[in-house]
């Protein structure tokens, strides 16, 4: 079986990102469905290591991700200096070294040095204090790799949340909603769920941006002149694409789970639903990159840092769904390489499958 080099940056030095990669990293079963290269430093893991006393978690320093081993865990050290490690304090240390072990995943990403890169968490207040200018990982690693519009997703098990707008205030997100952006996302969620996820014929729910997908108008006019509209181009264009969907109805009701994907208008509609469902064992996802990018569903967690109690079940998700991910781009590159070979289509001969039934 192909096992991955998959990069993993430390995150935020007094966050628990350290932690939950040494505690990942202790089942050894990891090694067997991928090479693990921790970007970071070898005096930071030492120190966390301390703290986590696992029974076994050894690793090999190598100087750049090219000369990585066929087995056993890897480290790259992004920086020689020795730093003051404050457990749970915003600072600029915090920041300046997480962009280090950033930059260097990345860069060897994109040299094709490793297949895929798992972020552990910053906190958005200490990059700014080092001057990263971006509100978050998945606007940086999108202008990184010199791409106009990518996808956040939330992903646990058959349950994906993509998004249209990110971290912006809630008071900017119907300015910047336009029905050439959500256009531009359903064509990167679709084609992200055939070519990563390996799904043939996605079922796509598209949630309205005001309350009750706006009442017919008796609620603002944003649904029924900017969303429904690129929701039904992409139906008359052959995809399953359906809505708009009152967000609240939607995920209390369970109609949900009816389909391979749902893109939320900003970041709360999502996640908060997203996150009630999944808290711990998400993972978030950059859909629509040249590149595969996973990272946990959760933050530095600076209030039980050094405790000892940060759980690495989403951190595991991401370092598989990481790999998942990488051999499933290789096998539907291959397969569409050689139109004699075709995947398994999703809903492909089901005669219980009504498009009706999801017509709003």
């Amino acid at each position: 079986m192909y096992k991955p080099k998959i990069g993993l940056t430390l995150g935020d030095v007094n966050g628990i990102g350290p932690e939950v990669i040494i505690k990942m990293l202790a089942d050894e079963r990891i090694l067997n469905q991928c090479i693990p290269i921790i970007y970071g430093s070898s005096k930071i893991i030492s120190y966390h290591k301390n703290i986590v006393k696992p029974d076994s978690f050894e690793y090999n320093t190598i100087s750049s991700a090219e000369h990585s081993k066929d087995h056993g865990i890897q480290l790259i050290n992004c920086w020689n200096e020795n730093i003051n490690i404050t457990l749970g304090e915003v600072n600029e240390s915090g920041g300046k070294y997480a962009i280090l072990a950033l930059e260097q995943a990345l860069t060897d990403l994109k040299n094709s040095q490793i297949d895929g890169v798992v972020t552990a968490p910053i906190n958005k207040n200490s990059m700014a204090k080092a001057n990263f200018g971006f509100p978050g990982h998945t606007e940086y690693i999108t202008k990184f790799f010199d791409t106009k519009e990518s996808l956040m997703c939330m992903i646990k098990e058959d349950v994906r949340v993509g998004l249209v707008t990110n971290h912006i205030p809630v008071s900017e997100v119907a300015g910047q909603i336009s029905k050439a952006l959500i256009k531009t996302k359903i064509k990167i969620f679709e084609n992200s769920l055939k070519s990563d996820f390996g799904i043939e014929k996605p079922l796509i729910a598209v949630l309205g941006l005001n309350p009750h997908a706006s009442d017919g108008g008796v609620i603002g006019s944003e649904d029924d002149n900017i969303v429904r509209p690129a929701v039904l181009e992409f139906k008359k264009n052959g995809s399953f694409v359906f809505g708009p969907y009152a967000a609240d109805g939607f995920f209390g009701s369970g109609e949900y789970k009816k389909f391979d994907g749902i893109l939320a208008m900003y970041h709360d509609q999502g996640l908060i639903p997203f996150k009630l469902l999944s808290f711990g064992e998400g993972i978030n996802y950059t859909a629509g990159l040249p590149i595969v990018r996973t990272s946990p569903d959760h933050g530095t967690g600076f209030d039980i840092v050094g405790k000892n109690i940060a759980n690495p079940q989403s951190i595991r998700q991401a370092l598989y769904s990481a790999v998942d991910i990488v051999r499933q781009r290789k096998d539907y590159a291959e397969s569409h390489q050689n139109p004699l070979q075709k995947q398994n289509a999703h809903l492909e001969g089901d005669d219980n499958f009504n498009p009706e039934e999801f017509d709003q």
